[in-house]
């Protein structure tokens, strides 16, 4: 087995699932009453077994412990001051850029390779971390025709940019010190809406790490929409007290107007897919006004998620990766999509390919989206009884039954009654 290093947690959970909090199931940890993040953590819950969330620093050499961790007090103090504390209210109010008109299915297309033409679709999404080169902080493109010839979309097509990355890209945008000027740039390109990058809310990491990375995804906000360009804020949350602050965020500050989220990884997981997916419905109701929700991944909660928020769009990733492997969406004789091995010749372009699982996979995310035809069930119809008062045949039978009469089998009146032969 290979020993982890000595600044990386030790301690192995070999059921994850044990660190998914949960106060509905688990009672609050011993030593969160005392912690002095109590307040703006609400406290850990789960099946762990631990006192409180510092047991989840296991670092055989704290002194380089790399988490935004308590017991390597340096490091904690200088993560804490990069951020202003890791309370929200300390984040600058900015101006309201408004909502972009954006489809309900955006095809994400990652790079140009493979391909020779260009891909004929109005709205495309794309990477932040392959519009910036981030060891230099410039940007790659520097006009609308050289965006279009480095991913191959139409020059005129509105785009989205977004920010979910791998822990490299988002860390590196971080450590850029001209974020401002590169944001700038991409407002000039005429970039309809950009989404913040998703830093980490980790289950096993001390709760302070947690917190210090949602307040990075809503400085990164501010600065976006400083930047006069319509961002959506990026919803991470480990625990339900979580989620309960971004609702109150977002419910004192009527200028987000746009949330983010990605179900393609950890929040995509067994049953704690679904748990996120009532929490964001949650949140939604209870800031009370109409919401625009980006997506990537989760396709199939889309009609869960759009009952609550005004709209829902998917970033739809799919059809880009499965047609640089190689693979061709159809449809089954139930309308369900299927991929079929699809090898083409060496240098081949795959254009069409391309442009064949974009549109099929579209078009059967709007298909699923459309309402099915309701089947009423059949009107219960009484039978009339052919007898003189016209009334059904049970309640008329009953009312007129003699019990006594009929516990001898003989009815008091025979003439209002209809005489039968037996099957």
């Amino acid at each position: 087995m290979n020993r982890r290093p000595s600044h990386e947690p030790s301690r192995h959970f070999p059921q994850p699932q044990r660190l998914w909090d949960d106060a509905a199931r688990h009672a609050r940890s011993l030593g969160c009453p005392t912690c002095l993040e109590r307040d703006l953590c609400g406290g850990v819950h789960t099946d762990a077994g631990i006192v409180d969330c510092r047991d989840l620093c296991s670092c055989k050499d704290k002194s380089k412990c790399d988490m935004v961790c308590r017991f390597n007090p340096s490091f904690f103090v200088a993560r804490m001051c990069e951020v202003g504390g890791i309370g929200f209210e300390s984040a600058s109010r900015v101006p309201a850029n408004g909502v972009p008109a954006i489809p309900m299915i955006v095809p994400f297309i990652d790079h140009r390779y493979g391909r020779s033409a260009t891909l004929d679709e109005p709205v495309v999404a794309l990477s932040l971390y392959e519009l910036v080169n981030l060891a230099t902080g410039k940007s790659h493109v520097t006009s609308r025709a050289e965006l279009a010839d480095r991913f191959r979309i139409p020059e005129n097509a509105t785009v989205i940019v977004s920010g979910v990355g791998k822990d490299g890209p988002i860390e590196r945008w971080w450590e850029l010190k001209e974020r401002t000027r590169i944001l700038d740039e991409l407002r000039a390109l005429g970039i309809a809406l950009v989404t913040t990058p998703n830093y980490s809310v980790l289950t096993d990491v001390p709760r302070t790490d947690n917190l210090h990375a949602m307040k990075r995804i809503l400085l990164t906000w501010t600065e976006m929409a400083a930047a006069r360009l319509p961002a959506a804020l990026h919803i991470n949350g480990r625990t339900l007290h979580d989620y309960l602050r971004w609702a109150d965020l977002i419910t004192e500050r009527p200028e987000i107007e746009i949330l983010a989220f990605e179900f393609a990884t950890g929040c995509g997981r067994g049953e704690r897919f679904d748990w996120h997916v009532a929490q964001l419905c949650a949140l939604a109701d209870r800031v009370g006004r109409p919401l625009t929700l980006v997506v990537r991944g989760g396709g199939r909660k889309l009609g869960e998620l759009r009952r609550h928020f005004a709209h829902v769009a998917l970033i739809e990733t799919e059809a880009f990766s499965r047609t640089i492997r190689r693979r061709r969406a159809y449809l089954t004789e139930s309308g369900r999509m299927r991929w079929a091995k699809f090898p083409t010749p060496k240098g081949a372009p795959i254009d069409d390919l391309l442009a064949h699982n974009v549109a099929l996979v579209r078009a059967s995310y709007e298909t699923s989206a459309k309402p099915a035809l309701r089947l009423l069930p059949p009107t219960r119809r009484d039978r009339r009884a052919a007898h003189r008062d016209g009334e059904p045949v049970q309640p008329g039978l009953l009312r007129q039954f003699h019990l006594p009469g009929e516990a001898r089998g003989v009815a008091p009146e025979p003439k209002g009654v209809i005489a039968a032969a037996k099957p």
